[in-house]
């Protein structure tokens, strides 16, 4: 069996179940020793070397709310909650892009949720190590160019968000 079939298992999403558990009394971004979707995230870009970093990062799942106005004014339109115009995965990347300011995000990818959360993975890379320097498939992200690109929308989930990726 291979291991995207896998994931898609009734008993492995049992074993997922627990972990939210274990990750629900965790940091909101926490940094993982290995992917826990591994053909995902080789997809992705992810390689087993040095350089590459997994971060799990934990998103609050529901609208946003505005702060409350001092001085006695009501709020007019639809009160003090409204949606974010970005995905929940657009928010975890930059979510782990401001932990790790020394790091480029790569891509993400969906990992649980439970009735308040929702977890993803983001892959990270380090522009400045040697061996993606060295490294012709991912160093392309070494260029000034690249920086901040989760914030600036230009992420496969980014692109996805602002409309121009179906």
């Amino acid at each position: 069996m291979q291991l995207c079939n896998i994931w898609k298992n009734s008993e492995a999403r049992d074993i997922v179940k627990g972990r939210l558990v274990l990750w629900r009394k965790e940091g909101t971004v926490v940094r993982v020793e290995k992917p826990t979707r591994l053909e995902r995230a080789r997809r992705l870009g992810y390689k087993a070397k040095h350089g590459f970093v997994v971060v799990r990062v934990r998103v609050k799942k529901g609208k946003r709310k505005r702060p409350k106005v001092s001085g006695g004014r009501v709020p007019k339109k639809a009160g003090r909650f409204f949606t974010l115009g970005k995905s929940k995965q657009v928010v975890a990347e930059e979510k782990a892009a401001r932990k790790y300011p020394n790091m480029e995000v790569l891509n993400s990818y969906y990992v649980g949720e439970d009735g308040q959360y929702k977890w993803y993975e983001v892959i990270m890379v380090d522009p400045a190590h040697p061996e993606i320097k060295a490294d012709k498939d991912i160093n392309w992200i070494c260029k000034p160019v690249h920086k901040g690109r989760a914030f600036r929308g230009l992420t496969s989930a980014g692109k996805k968000s602002r409309g121009l990726r179906a």
